[in-house]
């Protein structure tokens, strides 16, 4: 009988060899199709004529719109490239082009893939996870059949698709498994203890170890190989397994397993939710596989309403407290509390899994690779984290180990060097893990009280908190009659490389990674060709993140951040990112931070998404950023502002980082002290005025409410400064009434950054 590695191993030997002549080399010898490949192939439209091509950007058909036929707008195209590792394993964002690459471009890129394969192919031919790397690596950037579908998706879905008709390639149905790990949020950012960052960052590794044991599982008691995955990460996992009673049996049982572990473990404040759905097997190629996407995530949302139903005695038993509360994470069940950090003799008392986590952050900086292994006894004792019960090892290395056991896995992270995965064993694991290394600790990362003294201005943490807005429904309803398996595939995997391997680019060299044209503070200790130092990544995953540093960087780092991907999903405006940042002193609980920058983004979503909390106000990302000009529609004016601003003179500054810049950064413009708080006095006014107009509906002088005070405040400037000529147009546009609602995020953004006690 046929197994459902050999049937993936061969639609990716198959696609390898579309690669191969595309790029114009060889590649070995093709064995005769297995029907399973035949019917999945088929299923999915791939056939003799299907061609590799050029890739248009996915992103561009996403639509949320009520209208089902979008506005037709700007065609973006995939850069020919591959995904490499570059400065320090980080590889550069890839920005769609606006133009479709001609013929000298794809001759390039076919040089560079016939180097590859003439290197690998022949000694590698039955490697599937190199084989597979191969085609994310180059495939990634290329079409498949349809101009919008990757060759890596299609290939990916159609080794998933035959491996669900294994040995019975005339199958109706296939099951959609999905599994979601909630409490994420709880586990990761309520606790409380000195190396706070650590253990958070501990956690959220953790956690995608979890993930990916649950997948593990489920490959391995579904004998399914890796290509039935068709997206794991951040809590969150989809496969495609045969449609039987065994399968339904053992994803019960899999739940069963881990929801005891969990309970036992983290007091039930983690718990997955674990099901699956048949479904016929042809609608993986139409829009009705939305039906069956959404229908598997409405049984997973309903299993969370009633989370260890199974388990209701065994939760009213943790009700009765054992004494002491774990002063890390507050447990109350567990009387073996022992210092967190044994190393201090004042260390707080903690509980076994804070315990672990503190010692597996000390771990994370030089980790490289995890191995997953049977084998409870391992020689080097400092690198082993045991997910309990019947669960596996996981051996964290500094290095790639030259050498597995047939029953171990090798987790590469964030590494596409295909010489490094010698093994059949061998898998990428993409981690959002970028952090500047210590000064007073060498090999561990950055603690909190470093990240405030590195500061500019005032010496403080900033916390960022951001996702992106409606993803639910631009994985529902976004790609409308084009809701296929493989686009849906795609997309997944072009969020989860922003998320978990971009990000991580663009924290560590943003003069290679900023998008043309994007807008940052230019003096210069903060200018796009100064390295990113300050920043440590506490969690970022399949849509969302959560990032500490000095403070005043990560508020760049958001704007980054924002620019960046709207560049990458090619300005689609119905694909945008929300963000909440706090700023606080080093002893504020870390966990309050996190709270305080949740609310913040809160309170963007609530802005009609697409917007930034941030220094007390939320506006939109255009208004923070700064736009050319502004054009009627976009904020009402009523006639006499209009009249005041007059229409013939260009509105030279909008925004709020533009008056910063201009502010901070004009080699001739020294503003004094004054000024500032005089321009904070000023937005106090206009709030207020504000306010009163609206109650009493003035509404026609609601818009210059501000222009006495302001007025008052240029006319106690210094003469120099007032009558320099690149002043007139920061005045002019300081007495706009469109500028009026940002006084107080402009005043308060100069005015910490300029501060100099702490």
């Amino acid at each position: 009988m046929v197994t459902s590695s050999q049937v993936a191993l061969q639609v990716i030997q198959q696609a390898i060899a579309l690669l191969a002549k595309w790029a114009e080399c060889d590649h070995p010898h093709l064995d005769s199709e297995y029907p399973e490949v035949t019917r999945a192939k088929t299923i999915l439209g791939w056939n003799e004529n299907t061609k590799v091509g050029v890739l248009r950007l996915l992103f561009d058909s996403v639509n949320l719109s009520d209208n089902p036929i979008k506005e037709p707008s700007e065609t973006h195209y995939h850069e020919l490239t591959a995904i490499e590792n570059k400065d320090e394993g980080y590889p550069t964002i890839p920005y769609p082009l606006n133009y479709k690459p001609d013929q000298e471009a794809q001759e390039v890129f076919k040089a560079q893939i016939n180097q590859e394969l003439d290197k690998y192919l022949k000694n590698s031919w039955q490697n599937l996870s190199l084989l597979i790397l191969i085609l994310e690596k180059f495939g990634s950037c290329l079409s498949f059949g349809e101009s919008d579908v990757a060759f890596v998706d299609m290939a990916r879905t159609t080794a998933a698709v035959a491996s669900a008709l294994v040995n019975n390639s005339e199958s109706e149905n296939i099951s959609l498994i999905a599994g979601d790990l909630s409490g994420i949020q709880k586990f990761i950012y309520t606790i409380s203890s000195d190396g706070a960052l650590k253990s958070l960052r501990a956690r959220s590794f953790y956690l995608e170890l979890v993930t990916e044991e649950v997948v593990q599982q489920l490959l391995e008691e579904l004998e399914l190989p890796r290509t039935s995955i068709i997206y794991a990460g951040g809590g969150n996992l989809y496969l495609l397994a045969v449609a039987t009673k065994k399968t339904g049996a053992k994803v019960k049982e899999i739940q069963c397993r881990f929801n005891k572990w969990l309970k036992d473990q983290f007091q039930s404040k983690i718990f997955l939710a674990l099901d699956c759905r048949d479904f016929p097997t042809s609608d993986v190629a139409n829009n009705k596989f939305s039906c069956h996407w959404n229908q598997v995530i409405q049984q997973l949302n309903q299993q969370k309403m009633r989370k260890f139903d199974t388990q209701i005695n065994d939760l009213l038993a943790l009700r009765d407290s054992f004494g002491d509360r774990c002063r890390v994470c507050h447990r109350d069940d567990t009387t073996d509390l022992k210092q967190l950090n044994t190393e201090e003799e004042d260390s707080v008392l903690a509980c076994p899994t804070c315990r672990e986590m503190f010692q597996l952050g000390s771990q994370l900086f030089k980790t490289k690779a995890v191995v997953r292994s049977h084998c409870d006894d391992i020689p080097n004792k400092q690198y082993k984290l045991s997910l309990q019960g019947s669960f596996h090892y996981f051996l964290l290395e500094e290095a790639p180990k030259q050498k597995i056991q047939n029953n171990e896995t090798l987790f590469l992270i964030n590494n596409w060097n295909i010489n490094e995965y010698y093994s059949s064993n061998s898998v990428p694991l993409l981690l959002g893990n970028y952090g500047k290394e210590s000064c007073e600790n060498s090999g561990n990362f950055i603690r909190a009280h470093e990240l405030a003294k590195k500061s500019e201005g005032i010496k403080r943490v900033g916390y960022l908190r951001m996702d992106v807005d409606n993803l639910g429904k631009i994985f529902a309803k976004g790609l409308g009659d084009n809701h296929t398996l493989p686009r849906l595939a795609g997309l997944s995997r072009q969020m989860s490389y922003f998320f978990k391997a971009y990000l991580n680019s663009l924290a560590k060299n943003r003069v290679i990674n900023l998008p043309n044209n994007a807008k940052y503070l230019t003096a210069e200790s903060n200018d796009k060709a100064s390295p990113r130092l300050n920043l440590l990544f506490i969690y970022a995953g399949g849509d969302d993140l959560f990032v500490s540093g000095s403070w005043n960087e990560v508020v760049e780092f958001a704007f980054d951040i924002y620019q960046s991907f709207r560049a990458y999903t090619g300005h689609n405006p119905d694909i945008t990112l929300s963000g909440g940042i706090s700023i606080n002193d080093v002893k504020y609980p870390l966990y309050q931070s996190a709270d305080d920058s949740g609310a913040s983004e809160k309170a963007a979503k609530a802005n009609e998404r697409d917007s930034l909390g941030l220094f007390g106000a939320v506006f939109k990302w255009d208004e923070w950023i700064g736009r050319t000009h502004v054009l009627t529609g976009d904020i009402q004016v009523i006639s006499k502002s209009k009249s005041y601003i007059n229409k013939k003179e260009h509105l030279g500054l909008f925004g709020i980082l533009p008056f910063v810049d201009k502010l901070l950064n004009h080699p001739d413009l020294d503003y004094p002290e004054r000024f500032i708080r005089n321009l904070l006095i000023t937005a106090e006014v206009q709030e207020l005025a504000l306010k009163e107009a609206k109650e009493e509906q003035k509404n026609d002088i609601k818009y210059f409410l501000h222009l006495p005070k302001l007025a008052y405040a240029m006319s106690r400037l210094p003469a120099k400064l007032r009558n320099h000529e690149d002043f007139a147009p920061i005045r002019r546009s300081f007495m706009s009434p469109y500028n009026a609602p940002y006084f107080r995020a402009i005043a308060t953004w100069i005015e910490l950054i300029t501060r100099t006690q702490t």
